[in-house]
C-alpha cells in the first residue's frame, strides 16, 4: 500500500489534487481476480499523476502490471474497446505496445460499477518522461528524432486500418470542426448530442469567438486537409507516451503507450500534434519565445526516414499547426463543464488552449516556427 495522498498534473504546470479518487487496494484485489493471468494484487507501487483517469503499476504475485480506471461518463467498455482494437492492430504490425491482460470472459476493456478498466503488461523499457507534464518540450534533439521515427513507423503500420470513427467526443484527438468547410456550422451541428458542451457555450458569443481564432489559418489549412488521406492516430504524441532503453541521448523507443486519444483522422494531423505538444514550451507562453526549433526539426528528420514528407506536405503542416488541436481542446471543454464539473478548468481549455494557442502563431516568435517548417529540408 502507498499513501493515497498523490497529487496529479494541473493546467497551469502546477500540481493538484486528483478529480478522481485513488483506486484501493480492495478494488485492485478484485479486478485482478477477474485476471488470473496477471497474478493476485500485492500492492500498489506507484500512481500516475495524469489527472484525466487513475493509472497506476501494481506488483502482482507474477510481477507488475499498469492498472488504468476510467469513469462509465468517460468511456464506456464499447469506446474503450475501440481503442484495444487499433492497439492490436497496431501490435501486429510491429509496433511495440505493452500486450493486454483479458479477464476471465475474454474482455479487455472491463467494467465494475462505475468504472470501466484496462490491465496492461508492464513495459519493458524506462519510463524517463513520466512526470514530465503535458506541452514540456522533448529532452534533446536525440529524442525528439526517435519519436518522429517512431511515429512514421506507427503510421505505416496503422495503414489498413479500417474502422469507423470513434463514438465520442470526450477526451478524444478527432478533426471534424478543424476539417470542416464552416467549421462553426460542423460544431453547431455536433451540440444537439453534446449538451455539457452546448452549455457551457451557451452563455458567451462562441460563433464570433471560434471565427475569429479559426480565421487567419482555416481557409489555407482546410485547402491541405480535404487532400489527406484517412489514417488512424496516436493523437497524443508526446515523449511521456514512449519508454526508452536507457536515459541517455543515444536512448531507442521501447514501447508506445497510451491510445487514449487516438481517432480516424490524418497522418499530418498526428505530426502536427507532435510538434505542438514536443517543441513548443506552453506553460511558458507567458515568454513569447517558446519555440524550441530545432526539436520541431529533429523531429520531422526523424519521420522523413521512414515514411517521405514533400515540400506540399510542409506548407500544409505548418498551415495546420496553429488550429491542430480545436477539436481536442472542445472536448476538454465538454469534459471539465459536463463531467468534472470544474468551470475553471473549462475556461482554461476555451480561453488558454483553444483560443490562446492559436494566437501565439500570430506572434513573431510562432511566425518565425512557421517558416521554419516550411522551409524544412528544402
Amino acid at each position: 500500500m502507498i499513501d493515497d495522498a498523490h497529487l496529479t498534473h494541473g493546467l497551469a504546470g502546477d500540481e493538484l489534487p486528483p478529480d478522481w479518487p485513488a483506486r484501493t487496494d480492495d478494488e485492485t484485489a478484485r479486478l485482478l481476480a477477474r485476471i488470473p493471468s496477471a497474478g493476485a494484487a500485492r500492492r500498489i507501487r506507484w500512481r500516475s499523476p495524469r489527472p484525466l483517469s487513475a493509472a497506476a503499476l501494481v506488483d502482482t504475485t507474477m510481477g507488475t502490471v499498469f492498472v488504468k480506471r476510467h469513469h462509465v461518463s468517460v468511456r464506456s467498455a464499447a469506446t474503450l474497446s475501440e481503442e484495444h482494437r487499433f492497439a492490436a492492430h497496431l501490435r501486429a504490425g510491429g509496433i511495440p505496445l505493452p500486450a493486454l491482460y483479458p479477464d476471465d470472459s475474454g474482455e479487455t476493456a472491463i467494467v465494475m460499477g462505475d468504472w470501466v478498466y484496462e490491465v496492461h503488461e508492464r513495459s519493458r523499457g524506462t519510463d524517463i518522461y513520466r512526470d514530465a507534464f503535458s506541452w514540456s518540450p522533448v529532452g534533446g534533439w536525440q529524442h525528439a528524432r526517435a519519436a518522429g521515427e517512431m511515429l512514421a513507423r506507427l503510421h505505416r503500420a496503422a495503414e489498413g486500418y479500417v474502422a469507423p470513427q470513434r463514438a465520442t467526443h470526450i477526451l478524444v484527438a478527432r478533426a471534424e470542426v478543424l476539417g470542416a468547410d464552416d467549421p462553426v456550422a460542423s460544431l453547431e451541428a455536433q451540440l444537439a448530442t453534446r449538451p455539457a458542451l452546448a452549455g457551457y457555450l451557451a452563455d458567451r458569443d462562441w460563433r464570433g469567438e471560434l471565427q475569429a481564432t479559426l480565421a487567419p489559418w482555416h481557409a489555407a489549412a482546410h485547402a491541405g486537409i480535404a487532400r489527406q488521406p484517412r489514417l488512424w492516430t496516436h493523437g497524443d504524441w508526446h515523449v511521456s507516451n514512449l519508454c526508452w532503453s536507457d536515459a541517455g541521448d543515444a536512448a531507442t523507443i521501447t514501447d508506445v503507450l497510451d491510445l487514449g486519444l487516438s481517432a480516424a483522422t490524418f497522418a499530418l494531423f498526428d505530426i502536427a500534434t507532435a510538434v505542438e505538444r514536443n517543441a513548443i514550451a506552453w506553460l511558458d507562453i507567458a515568454r513569447g519565445e517558446i519555440a524550441h526549433a530545432e526539436l520541431a526539426l529533429a523531429l520531422l528528420d526523424g519521420y522523413r526516414a521512414v515514411r517521405p514528407l514533400d515540400a506540399g506536405d510542409l506548407d500544409v503542416l505548418a498551415a495546420l499547426l496553429p488550429i491542430v488541436h480545436v477539436d481536442f481542446a472542445l472536448s476538454e471543454v465538454e469534459y471539465f463543464a459536463g463531467i468534472t464539473r470544474r468551470r475553471d478548468h473549462a475556461d482554461v481549455a476555451w480561453h488558454t488552449f483553444l483560443h490562446g494557442h492559436a494566437a501565439w502563431f500570430g506572434t513573431a516568435p510562432g511566425s518565425r516556427l512557421l517558416e521554419t517548417l516550411r522551409h524544412a529540408g528544402r
